[in-house]
């Protein structure tokens, strides 16, 4: 992961030695062998650094994956058998992060894609006269507080290379955790419904 190298660190660290005959600089002298093993620590710290910078990032963190789903409280009841590959980790950490509270259509639809579902949503109103036409629904009282999420019936979820471990399954689907996050979500007032989309080969 280091840009630089055992040899860069070797002849910089080489490069601030003194000049002369005392100070070799040929491969095979004792202090270029002390210099690599110096050099070599110093790119094991520079791969350390780089990787502590991908790990900080919920969308790529692999090794401290259970740091971040300690602090969120992940798994939660959503999450519960439903994350079995570092993808979906990932991505039940970010929609955890980005569900700071929100009533739009544009919200619902980010935590949604957050974690890794496409949908769309659907307002209803209240049927009245002057305003529907003929064909539309005999909606009653409650409906402009319903609101229905159309999705996939299935949405399939790939392992990525070099994310997933020996075992986690090459894919997975199911609409559970879509289900129970917007659920959860939904504002108490309203009454959240589930369209799925049936796809025939």
């Amino acid at each position: 992961m280091s840009k630089f190298t055992v040899d860069d660190y070797t002849a910089a660290l080489q490069s601030l030695m003194p000049a002369g005959r005392v100070w070799p600089k040929n491969s095979e002298a004792i202090q270029t062998v002390v210099m690599t093993a110096l050099a070599s620590t110093y790119q094991q710290s520079d791969n350390a650094a780089i990787s502590l910078l991908i790990n900080l990032f919920p969308s790529t963190a692999v090794t401290m994956l259970p740091e971040w789903e300690k602090t969120l409280g992940l798994p939660d009841d959503c999450a519960i058998g439903e994350t079995d590959t570092i993808s979906k980790r990932q991505a039940a950490i970010v929609s955890k992060l980005i569900s700071t509270g929100g009533q739009s259509v544009a919200y619902f639809i980010s935590v949604a894609k957050a974690l890794g579902y496409d949908i769309t949503i659907t307002e209803f109103r209240q049927a009245h006269a002057g305003i529907s036409v003929c064909g539309d629904a005999l909606n009653g009282d409650e409906w402009p507080f319903v609101w229905r999420i159309n999705a996939e019936t299935t949405t399939m979820t790939y392992a990525q290379c070099g994310l997933s471990y020996c075992g986690d399954p090459l894919a997975s689907w199911g609409n559970k955790q879509l289900e129970c996050r917007l659920s959860t979500l939904c504002p108490s007032h309203t009454i959240v419904k589930f369209g799925y989309t049936y796809f025939f080969c």
